[in-house]
């Protein structure tokens, strides 16, 4: 298949930038598996946060054993191996939920339980053995040798080093299953991850996911976003638990916008005349975005890891994947498909769904989205 492709069809080239989301990052896989089926787009880096960073490793190791078709079955098997666990997970939705067919937590006793123990006690109390059943996932299906040997892309995981706050990015022979467990290490679940003596928390809170990498160790000027946490959000939260959803994503996402001003003010001084001469580069970014398609599942659904939730959201990634191939596969090369100017700016109306949302994913949200509710 891969050779196949290589022979007839114009390849361009990007970068890959994945951001966390626990259980949301299956809709990042679907997003991965059009782009791997599809075949045009070739990978210079991967970067990846959290359940980013479990995709690009999931990728790399794939992309090692069996080009693209081998990396869309490892993230398939990883996918369904975060499935099996999920069905031993003690939290569970509400029955009421259950019957209806919806996959929300936000009524689940167990949940509750869950989110007041890590309010008032530290994982170091409540965990202290630090079992995380996501680490056997990752040990057991991802082999680290294959992602050090992924010569397809590089492949960067960023963690937050707790002592100093600042983002590390792991690439090449850092790239263990330590590193990922940092990445996505939530300091209110779990104990933080020691590198070389060194604790580390989520890498949501220094970039979600990091950028820069890119502009130092790729050659590719195009970028594509696959971003599964909501800037925006056209409502005011009222209860305790939207309030602190809130600002887990606003806190989540200010790396991110750091980064975007950085590459609109370097791309604003070349389009004045007043970097010319230099090596900066003009970065096209492009997005992938799940606002429409996640927006009304509540933060509480990212730790739901059952199959079937998972592969519904694997399905609009998928769609979104699609639709962006459709939309925008012209443009890579020449001209970005996200304006960072008007993303930066305070938006005054809520956004037209119609105008953003493809052709695919609209018709996967009209089938499952009661569902998802």
């Amino acid at each position: 298949m891969d050779g196949a492709l290589s022979k007839s069809v114009k390849t361009k080239t990007i970068n890959l930038a994945l951001q966390g989301g626990g259980s949301h990052g299956a809709f990042t896989w679907g997003v991965l598996d059009a782009l791997l089926e599809d075949g045009r787009l070739e990978f210079d880096g991967v970067s990846g946060t959290s359940a980013g960073a479990m995709n690009a490793v999931a990728m790399a190791a794939g992309m090692a054993q069996g080009g693209r078709d081998g990396a869309r079955q490892k993230l398939r098997e990883f996918w369904i191996a975060v499935g099996e666990k999920g069905r031993f997970s003690p939290i569970r939705r509400n029955p009421l939920d259950v019957f209806f067919g919806k996959y929300s937590f936000q009524y689940s006793p167990s949940y509750w339980a869950a989110d007041l123990f890590s309010r008032v006690f530290s994982p170091y109390d409540t965990n202290p053995l630090d079992i995380n059943p996501l680490r056997d996932v990752v040990e057991s299906v991802i082999d680290f040798d294959d992602v050090s040997n992924c010569k397809s892309f590089k492949t960067f995981v960023s963690a937050t080093n707790v002592w100093t706050g600042k983002v590390r990015v792991f690439s090449g022979d850092d790239l263990t299953a330590d590193a990922v467990m940092a990445s996505a290490c939530l300091p209110t679940m779990y104990k933080a991850v020691e590198i070389e003596g060194v604790p580390y928390w989520d890498g949501g809170f220094g970039g979600n996911p990091a950028l820069y990498p890119f502009f130092y160790s790729t050659d590719t000027e195009d970028t594509l976003l696959v971003q599964i946490n909501p800037v925006e959000r056209r409502h005011t939260p009222k209860s305790a638990q939207e309030i602190q959803d809130r600002m887990n994503e606003i806190t989540f996402n200010a790396g991110l916008l750091r980064e975007f001003r950085a590459i609109e003010f370097v791309r604003r001084l070349k389009r004045e005349g007043r970097l010319d001469g230099t090596t900066y580069s003009s970065i096209r970014m492009h997005r992938v975005c799940a606002d429409e398609a996640l927006a009304d599942l509540s933060a509480a659904t990212k730790l739901n890891a059952e199959w079937r939730f998972l592969e519904n959201l694997h399905d609009l990634g998928y769609a979104a994947g699609q639709d962006f191939l459709d939309e925008h596969f012209d443009a890579i090369g020449e001209r970005p498909t996200l304006d960072l100017s008007e993303e930066l700016e305070q938006r005054v109306f809520p956004i037209d769904k119609k105008k953003t949302v493809g052709r695919r994913l609209s018709e996967r949200l009209h089938k499952i989205k009661p569902k998802l509710d």
